[in-house]
C-alpha cells in the first residue's frame, strides 16, 4: 500500500470513520456509474493511483475495463463495415 493510502486509512480510523472513501460518491457520478465514452476515459486517465483505496482500485479496475470492452465493441463495428464495403 502506498503511504498516501496507508495515511488516509489512518485518518479514517481516528476518525471514527469507514475504511471507505465514500466521499468521491457524494461528490458526482461514481466511476461504476459513469457511461463508457470519453468522460470515462478522461476520468481514469486522471486518477492518481497510488491515493486509490483498495476498494477504490477494484471499481477503478472494472471500469477500466468497461471502457476497453465498449472500444473494442467500437473498433469491431468498424472492421465489420470497413469489410462490407465494396
Amino acid at each position: 500500500m502506498s503511504p498516501g493510502v496507508v495515511d488516509f486509512l489512518f485518518r479514517q480510523l481516528v476518525a471514527g470513520r469507514p475504511a471507505e472513501d465514500v466521499q468521491w460518491e457524494r461528490e458526482g457520478v461514481s466511476l461504476a456509474a459513469q457511461p463508457e465514452g470519453a468522460e470515462l476515459a478522461r476520468r481514469l486517465a486522471e486518477t492518481d493511483l497510488e491515493a486509490l483505496t483498495p476498494v477504490e482500485l477494484f471499481h477503478y479496475v472494472r471500469a477500466a475495463q468497461r471502457l476497453a470492452d465498449w472500444a473494442e465493441g467500437l473498433r469491431q463495428a468498424a472492421v465489420a463495415r470497413y469489410c462490407g464495403t465494396p
